[in-house]
């Protein structure tokens, strides 16, 4: 009998798995020190980016039972 493999939660809770199954992610640097930035900086950090092909593959394995 196989064993499970196990889902990693902390991969879990950063990334969300659109119904294309295209990967969103959080902008870095949203944080704190958010008096020097601007406006239009802030905003575009708040916005959900898609994941970049090269890291997909390492988030498949974290997440074995989304795809």
């Amino acid at each position: 009998m196989k064993n499970k493999i196990k889902t990693c939660h902390s991969a879990s809770k950063r990334f969300k798995i659109t119904k294309g199954k295209r990967i969103l992610r959080k902008s870095a640097f949203k944080g704190h020190i958010l008096e020097k930035k601007s406006s239009k900086r802030k905003r575009g950090l708040s916005q959900k980016k898609v994941l970049f092909k090269g890291e997909v593959k390492q988030l498949k394995r974290m997440l074995p039972y989304s795809f």
